[in-house]
């Protein structure tokens, strides 16, 4: 576990370690662990720049309000968007495009709950609404804005929370998971295309840092729509969630510092451009997710730690299968299917 005080004392560090005007793009960032990172971000950076997008207008007018009195000198600009759509996430990206050359930081946490097979929501674009969010959307952000990420002064990271560290056997007959309903297996599922989506790019931009989360239970709006799974979670995060929560706070921090420490820095280790905020006294750079010091693509828990050995078996296993090649051949396919492209110029 790394402790909580030396998380605090590496943000501490971020206003003069990082160039001031950061600049970063959060998806998912208008309630929840999303905006506790964002808060944090805003709180410790000089003069940041941050996009942030999401579909509430009104959550984003707050959270760009509450961001600019803590960092008067921050820039918080609100991008309203369903991005369950990849046209949408395409828009967001262009626009984004026409007005940086580059970006430091692709904060990621934009989903929501997987519903029975009895009660599918499907986007217009043929994907159940989760796994379009959680999976394809964010794929198509970083595949569009990687190149602005590869050419960022002092730090390079893309940071993805949803489940590092609980990824399970992918099932390449319903990569898409058209049906299921199994919440277990369909995380574990997911978990690993996220994380195998990562390495294909970080094999694509080595000298950018790669993070795939698990925030562990935070207080959130992930259990806000209006169906019988998100009744029962909402229900039972009523009751233990005073018990189980991890502060909302410390959330923040924790991500924060995932998302800027040397700790996680690219494949080159720490030391090099983009490496991010340095390690300090004692610091080590993290396992990655091949179970290999340093190698640029690491899933961490929500104490900052690295997956066990378990874990990393179980993907080895399915790398030696091929099977991150078939998930981003497959994950090609769909957003050609959808919006003609792999990815916008």
């Amino acid at each position: 576990m790394v402790p909580y005080p030396a998380i605090l004392a590496s943000n501490s560090r971020i206003s003069t370690a990082l160039p001031p005007g950061l600049v970063a793009v959060f998806v998912g960032a208008t309630s929840g662990i999303g905006e506790y990172t964002l808060r944090s971000l805003a709180q410790h950076a000089k003069a940041p720049r941050i996009y942030f997008v999401g579909r509430s207008q009104e959550a984003g007018d707050r959270v760009a309000a509450e961001c600019k009195a803590s960092n008067p000198e921050g820039d918080f600009i609100f991008m309203k968007s369903d991005v369950s759509l990849m046209r949408n996430v395409d828009t967001v990206c262009q626009e984004i495009k026409r007005k940086e050359k580059a970006i430091n930081l692709v904060c990621l946490s934009q989903g929501t709950l997987y519903n029975t097979d009895d009660d599918p929501t499907v986007t217009d674009e043929g994907l159940r609404t989760p796994i379009a969010l959680t999976y394809y959307s964010r794929m198509r952000f970083l595949a569009n804005l990687l190149p602005l990420l590869q050419t960022a002064p002092g730090l390079r990271r893309v940071l993805s929370i949803f489940a590092g560290g609980k990824e399970g056997p992918v099932d390449l007959s319903n990569l898409r998971l058209d049906h299921g309903s199994n919440p277990i297996a369909l995380r574990g599922h997911m978990a690993a295309m996220m994380t195998f989506g990562l390495e294909t790019l970080a094999a694509q931009a080595p000298t950018v840092g790669f993070v795939h989360s698990y925030p562990g239970p935070v207080r959130s709006g992930i259990a806000r729509d209006r169906n019988w799974v998100s009744f029962v979670l909402r229900n039972l995060f009523w009751v233990l969630g005073p018990f189980i929560y991890v502060p909302e706070e410390e959330s923040g921090e924790r991500h924060c510092f995932v998302a800027t420490s040397g700790r996680f820095a690219a494949a080159g280790g720490k030391g090099e451009e983009g490496a991010g905020v340095g390690l300090g006294e004692g610091g080590v750079v993290a396992k990655g997710a091949d179970g290999k010091v340093g190698s640029g693509v690491y899933t961490t828990d929500s104490k900052c730690e690295a997956a066990g050995e378990k874990v990393d078996a179980v993907l080895e296993k399915m790398r030696k299968e091929g099977v991150p090649g078939k998930v981003w051949e497959h994950t090609e396919a769909e957003f050609v299917r959808m919006v003609g492209t792999t990815a916008v110029q």
